[in-house]
């Protein structure tokens, strides 16, 4: 194709740009051969000439058209270019959110800096079997098809991701490990995947560091060989590592990082386990703080630290081997410290004493002597002696850090060596999947040695990629036997000589190493002299004399030649490691052996007549290389190009420059080189005839296609090298096709205009001619009519007019008459009924809103209650958790927030701006829509007057014609209407007489009300002003209002955050809990352990414990046999040990800060009794006092006696009314002003008492207990008192003025929470004022509108109205009152029975000491009474009641005959008489015990559906019995008389209230988790793979794969096998007598559990996504609402469960090709995401005939609508969502006094009362 076609008019190109790479550009003149210039414009409009060179061929690269920007392969681009590349990676990413992209049999990735929700479990699974272009670019992908291809060609793959740092290289890698974990299922061992991912955050603490570039640069290589067996199951794994960077131990660069465990290790120091290694922060430490930088942001080193040690144990290392490891490196932070001091020139010393020094010898165990001595010395032999050398300060530190790095390096060998060992497997592998993540090109400020090696193995792994794309080009050539040349791409083999060949630059570095007195300076004078005019790669610096240039395949890197020969030597002083060999510490031993074996191996691989000599590091790492590349040569190699942005770490910002300089390194445009060189673009011939047959002639089609497209190509493209036939495919090179696209698209354009023109010009000519004789025909026929009908008309006009005129006056004349009759009869009964209406729903309004009112603050009052209780049990946890937490995050926080303060300068201005700008844009848009309506308005307005106009002329045409038809007619109805005339005037009069007397009554009403109007008028005024005053506090009280419903959406948030907390907590500790015991089982065999109940505190937090909390209580009453513990279930259990190790520990320290607690309480309470006698003084006050309030309870027990004669409580205002309440009022004050003087009063005696007692034997021995009050006589006195010096009376004056101030401060907040209850109050009222003016305010505004009568009938309705409401409010205070009353007969009731029992046992006092007991003995028989409801039993027998009634029931069987709720009704049967016998230790201790069995029965067999339901029950029923016998108001309304009596009388329980309800809240989690278990195999088979429609389905296309079901056929599961379980769910529920609200809560939860597990394996599973496979659906969810429907649960919410489901099958069966059906989808599919339906439409598969494919069109436009959809993104649904539960209150109208214990209990230590 010509040049001057390509760059026409129009056609777009890039142009080079310095900031940008390319910028877009467009001719916009045409270009002919010669020209010099070309004519372009920029997207901003700017015009510009662009030089040519015709010769040269130097024409800007060609744009590809929009439709294929974004694809997911650049090789299906059809122009390949640097540009084109570089542009679609850009929209990929910048604007699709894409970081995916394959290029061929490459992937590039594309670091977001930013976490993606794109590699969870559902991902992994979406993406396990497809094929590698079936779904979006994805690392998964690439997986996939390696973990495919092992499988199908059973030959080892190897995934290679390279890039430079920073680029996400560690992170890719470890994802392609996880899918490899993920899909696969281990054989050998259960834990083989866990322990495969377990050993990444390993090497990344030792093997990772932060640098300029990457927070978490690997500093390493790793190649990781995960093994596989013939099952394609993983059996184990094995790593290989390269070339550590050990000079990062002792020096870090300027914003970089030593290795991340240093920093875990120093941020978690404060741990009791590390306290022995003396370490700080680590800035304190010279190896740590030379970056100054120690802190990356968003990472806890400390939780990391967690992270690590939770690895070592899954990997088998236990605790002791970890804290040696630290240990080690802590000791190498030590060694850093280590301060070297300068004596002389040639000779250094280390001070005395050094700290450091002396904890590094500690740690390591070694003689802090020799190791001073060898620091500073070093040993020197020649062949007649030995002699001690002294060393300079330079070299002295240089030993101390060679010393550190290779212990580092030591122990990181050791750490790898371990890891291989627990990864191995002891079954043979029979292939395996290697990932390679090494180290990417590098190239800093500074380069060293270690960068040296890095970018050489590069180049060795870019000449492989490259001679592999270059083979898989060709065999495609090949294959087709089409003639090629080879394609020419660049070799990088001679820079791989320049390294690696014989005197190649690691040659003469070894050398020099072996020379005597070698130096870097003469290495550099050797390759100077070698290569620097021989080898183009190679170049001296022209300002250094110890540096060189290298040519690489990425760019040139100058290297400093300044520890090249040290850092291969790698050297380490012997002496130094001969101090280490002599370590008392194990570990340090260890590594020096795993050394010296790995030189015995270097020695025994060597020939004998070789010198033994060392390896240098470049031969280890040239060898190491080598068996590398041969691993790699030996797989199937898949590539991932990781690309690094931008060097600033934004997220989803690229930065073009640097991401064309990457593309250009790791070989993307050398791919796309290689494919533009050749032909890229092919077609198989029957596609290019289909395709293109539009360019040939009817006579060039051949009946060989072959022929027929040679053909045509050679007519259309005159070069024939654009093109080559192979056997089945046709090859183009670049632009070929697009060129023929065009000439297609021309051909097809130019014939749709042709046949446009001539067919519409048929058309116009035929419409024409037939209009035209249509019209003369018609226009004669209608003339003549229209004469005919005019004369016509003329004549019916004139007679017509005369007949109209006397008819319509008689008509009208009679119809008014009858109508004004008429009005006024309805008139006068329809005003008369509205008005008894309107009063009676007047009356029905008000009571319905006090009745409303009521509910919703009771309601509201026990919903608060119970969001106190829960917001108070999570502030006690999280507090508890934050404060130990908040000392660690200080520093962390003052940094973070500093940088944030620094990022957000000026954000606050810009918000400002942005929302006053998008104000003024709302302001402007309403507006104009405001317009547009009016606009609209009128011209409707318009339409609809002219269609009425036309209306009324049509219809009074034909009114015209049809009374002249009917004159006859009406002549002779005229006599006849006048004897109905007559007739009506007579029932005119008396109805006017009627009127008349109706009007007279009237008018007597309206005169009265219009007295009572003005009344109203005058309270009106006066409540205005009233309401003007108070103005102010109303408007505080309105801004209060709006918080309403956001304080419900964060109750409901808390009360959801509480439950998923408390299942958290619950799971966590169960957990816990078990390794314990399995642990103790192990260990201690022998032991029983035992719990005390006492520590089981009455706080709801401290009830919440996990189920198995009570397992050791349960047994024991039991010695537990020995039994043999076999080695496999140990070694199963080992793991779980060791992580249970830190948790001990945490748990001894808090142990221990208890117990300091109490011994410091037991102190504090150690004091004499020397405050009894401080104590007398007040004892006679406090008689006095005490007689006057018995003179008060007399009066009051009066007051009672006379107004309960008439059982009527005493009214307010009447005299034993008042009494009561003054008494009562004085009572209160008196008793809190007594309990404030105790208070203060034993305070001073302890305080006096421990001043006097201080110094002797008293206060050691005398302990003081102020709940017992013994009398003066039993009190030791001491012998030895002294008195108080002033300054103890100076101290006890001030301790008592701050007991007096704190007394005031309760006083004043006490006073504070009166007046606000009093401002509250006013605050109702006023608030009230303001809604009846309003409401008077309206009344008056309508009532002026009305005319005079309707004005006195809506003023009397508005009167009778304020009375009635008036009298509710009346009687709503008297209930006040009467509630009140109840409440101080209640409280006297109490203070009565106390004074009558103080009284009887002071009387009995007085008796004892003069009555002598009787001589004879008296027989006293006991009346037989009813039963109490109460059941005796023994203290102590708490555990034997719950053993009988908890542990050992079975529901199956013998709980089957019981009434519902028996074990619950026994339980609290025996508490009544717990609290009857007032002994609050068996109260707690019963509950207590409840509440441990009742765990531990759901622990053990948690998985029987029947045991967990019918405790669920159980439990429910026991807490609505806490409730229901409380006393509280709100649970006894319906109870009986009996039922109240019953209720509790000593203690109360609303704490255990909600301990009970946070149980029964864990066992309702538990019935959910094993209901899920049961029916999750049943769900997926019976909802979508069993087809009980067989007849109607259609059957699938052959050749699909069929998918595997997960049943036999024997065991085929169909809906009623589904439908038959939920039945026994739902039997079993209603026998245990499970409460119907919370019976719904379970089936809701059942069917939310159903659509989530089928609608997740919907849109996992392509061959479901069919219009059959709805219908089959959809029939599944009308047999589940059927079954509700039979089971009464249709109101229990569990239909709109379903709705996700119902809606995917409706989409699988709506059309879907229009905008309009795109619109109807989005309207329909409200339940399902815009994820889930894009996910739908795309997997939508035909499988009969009549189907249709879903277009890529449709979906964007589905997108389009539901991109601004408010809905989660996720794709998936949650299948282990619990919806919260709610337990509401059910009382029981069961009376205990009749309910029978069953002998099967064995119960029968239980007496009832």
């Amino acid at each position: 194709m010509a040049v001057s076609e390509l760059y026409s008019k129009f056609a777009r190109v890039w142009l080079p740009d310095a900031a940008e790479v390319w910028k877009p550009a467009e001719v916009v003149k045409d270009y002919t051969p010669g020209d010099q210039t070309l004519s372009l414009q920029l997207e901003d409009g700017t015009l510009l000439e662009h030089k040519l060179e015709p010769q040269a061929k130097d024409f800007p690269p060609l744009r590809n058209p929009d439709i294929l920007v974004g694809e997911n392969d650049l090789t299906s681009l059809s122009y390949l270019h640097e540009p084109a590349v570089l542009h679609n990676l850009k929209v990929r990413f910048i604007d699709s959110k894409l970081i995916y992209t394959y290029c061929g049999i490459v992937l590039v990735a594309i670091n977001p800096y930013e976490s993606l929700p794109i590699y969870e479990r559902d991902i992994i699974n979406a993406y396990s079997g497809q094929n590698m272009g079936d779904m979006d670019p994805h690392i998964f992908a690439v997986a996939e098809e390696a973990y495919k291809q092992m499988a199908r060609d059973e030959r080892n793959q190897s995934i290679i991701v390279s890039g430079e740092s920073g680029a996400g290289k560690t992170v890719s890698a470890k994802y392609a490990m996880r899918y490899f974990a993920t899909v696969s299922s281990s054989s050998g061992e259960a834990t083989v995947e866990e322990r495969v991912l377990a050993s990444n955050p390993i090497m990344e603490a030792f093997g990772n560091a932060k640098t300029t570039r990457n927070d978490n640069s690997s500093r390493f290589g790793k190649y990781i060989q995960i093994g596989f067996d013939k099952k394609h199951c993983i059996i184990g794994a094995n790593m290989r590592t390269y070339l550590l960077e050990k000079s990062r131990v002792v020096f870090q660069a300027q914003e970089e990082r030593n290795y991340h465990i240093f920093y875990q290790l120093c941020a978690s120091s404060h741990l009791p386990e590390f306290k022995n290694f003396k370490l700080g922060d680590a800035d304190d430490f010279h190896y740590t703080n030379q970056g100054q930088n120690p802190v990356i942001q968003g990472v806890d080193d400390a939780k990391e630290m967690l992270n690590t040690r939770k690895a070592f144990l899954l990997l088998g290392i236990d605790v002791a081997h970890q804290m040696a490891i630290y240990q080690i490196l802590a000791a190498l932070l030590h060694l850093s410290n280590v301060e070297i001091k300068e004596e002389s020139s040639d000779r250094s010393t280390i001070v005395p004493n050094n700290s450091h020094l002396k904890v590094f010898c500690e740690l390591l165990g070694v003689s802090c002597e020799e190791m001073t001595h060898w620091l500073c010395h070093r040993k020197l032999k020649t062949t007649t002696e030995t002699y001690v050398k002294s060393l300079s300060k330079i070299n002295a530190t240089n030993g101390r850090d060679a010393l550190a790095k290779h212990i580092y390096a030591g122990l990181f060998s050791w750490i790898v060596d371990n890891v291989n060992n627990m990864l191995k497997s002891t079954v043979k592998q029979h292939s395996f999947i290697g990932v390679l993540d090494i180290y990417g090109f590098e190239t800093f400020d500074i380069n060293s040695f270690e960068q040296f090696c890095i970018n050489y193995a590069n180049e060795k792994l870019q000449q492989q990629f490259n001679l592999h794309v270059f083979k898989l080009e060709q065999e495609e050539y090949m294959r087709e036997e089409i003639p090629w040349t080879l394609i020419d791409f660049y070799d990088n083999q001679p820079c791989i000589n320049l390294i690696e060949a014989k005197l190649g630059i690691l040659d003469l570095l070894d050398e020099e190493c072996r020379m005597p007195k070698g130096s870097d300076d003469t290495w550099a004078q050797k390759m100077y002299n070698t290569f620097q005019k021989q080898n183009p790669h190679f170049e001296k610096p022209r300002l250094s004399n110890r540096a060189f240039i290298i040519y690489h395949f990425a760019d040139k890197v100058e290297y400093q030649c300044c520890g090249f020969l040290e850092k291969n030597k790698d050297t380490v002083n012997e002496e130094q490691i001969n101090v280490l060999k002599k370590s008392l510490f194990g570990m340090v031993l260890k590594l020096f052996e795993y050394d010296e074996k790995a030189i015995g191996s270097t020695k025994k691989q060597s020939r004998p007549a070789q010198k033994e000599t060392k390896k240098t590091v470049g031969l280890q790492f040239r060898q190491s290389l080598h068996l590398l590349m041969d691993t790699l040569n030996a797989t199937t190699p898949h590539y991932v190009r990781c690309i690094k942005p931008n060097d600033i770490k934004a997220p989803f910002t690229l930065d073009p420059v640097r991401a064309v300089q990457q593309l250009r390194a790791c070989g993307i445009l050398e791919t796309v080189r290689i494919s533009a060189a050749g032909f890229p673009s092919r077609w198989t011939y029957q596609e290019f005839f289909v395709r293109y047959r539009v360019l040939l002639k009817q006579k060039d089609i051949l009946s060989d296609w072959k022929q027929t497209c040679k053909n045509l190509l050679e007519k259309c493209i005159q070069d024939k090298n654009k093109y080559q036939f192979g056997k089945n495919k046709i090859f183009f090179r670049a632009g070929q096709v697009a060129f023929l696209e065009k000439l297609r698209f021309d051909k097809l354009r130019l014939a749709c205009v042709r046949i446009q023109k001539t067919i519409r010009c048929w058309i116009a000519r035929k419409k024409y001619l037939r209009m035209r004789e249509a019209t003369i025909f018609i226009q004669k026929h209608v003339r003549g009519y229209q004469a005919r009908c005019y004369a016509m008309f003329l004549r019916h006009t004139r007679a017509a007019l005369v007949i109209q005129r006397n008819v319509r006056m008689w008509l009208q004349r009679k119809q008014y008459l009858r109508i004004r009759s008429a009005a006024i009869i309805i008139q006068c009964f329809l005003r008369a009924y509205m008005a008894r209406m309107n009063y009676y729903k007047l009356i029905y309004e008000r009571t319905a809103v006090i009745i409303q009112r009521w509910v919703k603050g009771w309601l509201v009052r026990k919903q608060f209650k119970r969001t106190v209780a829960a917001v108070v049990l999570l502030q006690s946890c999280v507090r508890r958790m934050n404060a130990k937490r908040e000392l660690k995050m200080l520093k962390a926080e003052a940094r973070s927030v500093e940088h944030f303060k620094k990022l957000n300068v000026g954000m606050e201005n810009k918000i400002m701006q942005l929302q006053h700008k998008i104000n003024e844009q709302h302001k402007e848009n309403r507006e104009l829509s405001e317009r547009l309506h009016a606009v609209e308005r009128i011209q409707a307005l318009e339409r609809e007057k002219q269609n009425k106009e036309f209306e009324n002329l049509r219809r009074s045409e034909e009114e015209a014609r049809a009374k002249a038809e009917a004159v006859p007619s009406l002549l002779e109805q005229l006599s006849f209407l006048h004897e109905e005339l007559e007739n009506t005037r007579k029932e005119k009069k008396l109805i006017e007489d009627q009127a008349k007397l109706y009007v007279d009554k009237t008018q007597k009403e309206v005169d009265d009300l219009n007295v009572k109007n003005e009344k109203l008028t005058h309270e009106n005024t006066d409540m205005q002003k009233l309401i003007l005053e108070q103005a102010q506090k109303l408007a505080e009280i309105d801004a209060n209002f709006g918080d309403k419903k956001q304080l419900e959406m964060d109750l409901t948030e808390e009360r959801s955050r509480y439950q998923n907390l408390l299942s958290e907590h619950l799971e966590l500790e169960e957990r816990h809990r078990d390794l314990k015991e399995e642990i103790s089982s192990l260990t201690m065999p022998k032991l029983v352990h035992k719990r005390n109940d006492s520590y089981y505190s009455s706080n709801s937090s401290e009830f919440s414990q996990s189920l198995g909390s009570t397992d050791a209580e349960d047994n024991s009453s039991q010695t537990e046999s020995e039994s043999t513990v076999d080695l496999p279930l140990l070694l199963k259990l080992q793991r779980r040990v060791k992580e249970l190790e830190l948790e001990k520990q945490s748990l001894s320290h808090q142990l221990e800060n208890r117990e300091e607690t109490v011994q410091l309480v037991e102190e504090e309470k150690t004091a004499g009794r020397a405050e009894l006698d401080l104590e007398t003084l007040k004892r006679q006050e406090l008689e006095y006092e005490n007689k006057k309030l018995k003179q008060d309870l007399n009066e009051l027990r009066k007051s009672l006696t006379g107004e309960n004669l008439d059982l009527v409580p005493p009214a307010p205002g009447s005299k034993p009314y008042s009494v009561i309440l003054d008494q009562l009022t004085s009572s209160t004050e008196e008793l809190e002003m007594r309990k404030e003087e105790v208070l203060l009063l034993r305070s001073h005696m302890v305080r006096q008492e421990a001043l006097k007692h201080k110094d002797t034997d008293l206060g050691d021995s005398v302990k003081l207990n102020l709940t017992e009050m013994p009398s003066l006589q039993d009190t030791c006195k001491s012998k030895n008192v002294h008195t108080l010096n002033e300054d103890g009376e100076l101290w006890l004056a001030y301790e008592g003025l701050k007991e007096t101030n704190r007394l005031l401060e309760s006083q004043i907040r006490e006073q504070e929470r009166t007046h606000g209850e009093e401002l509250k109050r006013l605050r109702e009222e006023l608030s009230k004022l303001k809604e009846d003016r309003a409401e008077q305010q309206k009344f008056l505004a309508q009532s002026l509108q009305l005319p005079e009568a309707a004005r006195i009938d809506a003023s009397l309705k508005h009167e009778i109205t304020q009375l009635t409401n008036e009298n509710l409010e009346l009687m709503e205070d008297q209930e006040r009152q009467d509630k009140i009353i109840h409440k101080l007969r209640k409280q006297l009731k109490f203070f009565m029975k106390k004074v009558e029992e103080y009284e009887v046992s002071a009387q009995l006092k007085e008796r004892s000491s003069t009555i002598t007991p009787p001589a004879i003995n008296v027989n006293i028989t006991r009346k037989e009474k009813e039963y109490q409801g109460m059941l005796k039993y023994k203290q102590g027998d708490e555990t034997r009641l719950l053993k009988n009634l908890v542990t050992d029931l079975k529901p199956r069987g013998v709980a089957v005959s019981f009434i519902p709720g028996l074990p619950a009704y026994i339980i609290f049967m025996c508490l009544r008489y717990a609290d009857n016998v007032n002994n609050d230790q068996r109260v707690t201790a019963l509950l207590n015990t409840t509440i441990s069995s009742v765990k531990g029965v759901i622990k053990k067999r948690g998985s029987d559906f029947e045991v967990v339901s019918f405790w669920l029950s159980n439990t429910c029923r026991l807490l609505h019995c806490l409730k229901q016998y409380s006393g509280e108001k709100m649970y006894i309304e319906q109870n009986t008389p009996k039922q109240n009596d019953h209720c509790l009388s000593n203690f109360e329980l609303s704490e255990y209230q909600q301990v009970f309800e946070d149980l029964a809240i864990q066992i309702y989690r538990q019935l959910i988790k094993c209901m899920e278990d049961i029916m999750q195999p049943l769900i997926v088979s019976s909802m979508l793979e069993y087809e009980n429609i067989q007849g109607v389905l259609g059957s699938k296309p052959t050749g699909l794969r069929k998918k595997s079901s997960s049943f036999s056929e024997d065991g085929t599961v169909s809906i009623e096998t589904l439908l038959q379980r939920l039945s026994l769910f739902f039997s079993a529920m209603s026998q245990h007598g499970m409460d119907p609200p919370l019976m719904k809560q379970v089936v809701r939860q059942q069917f939310y559990i159903i659509c989530a597990i089928t609608l997740n394996h919907l849109l996992l599973r392509k061959d479901m996504c069919s219009w059959s496979k709805g219908l089959q659906i959809r029939y599944n969810v009308w047999q589940l609402e059927e079954w509700l429907t039979e089971k009464d649960m249709a109101n229990s919410g569990a239909k709109e469960m379903l709705e996700p489901l119902v809606q995917a099958a409706q989409l699988l069966q709506i059309k879907k090709k229009t905008e309009a059906d795109a619109q109807g989808i989005c309207n329909m599919c409200t339940e399902l995401t815009p994820a889930q339906i894009v996910k739908i439409l795309t997997l939508y598969t035909p499988v009969i005939e009549f189907e249709e494919r879903v277009c890529t069109t449709f979906i964007d436009t589905i997108k389009e609508l539901l991109k601004d959809r408010d809905k989660s993104p996720t794709l998936m649904m949650d299948t282990k969502k619990i919806f919260n539960v709610t337990i509401h209150f059910a009382p029981s109208p069961v009376a205990f006094d009749t309910i029978q214990i069953p002998t099967s209990l064995n119960l029968g230590f239980l007496t009832r009362i």
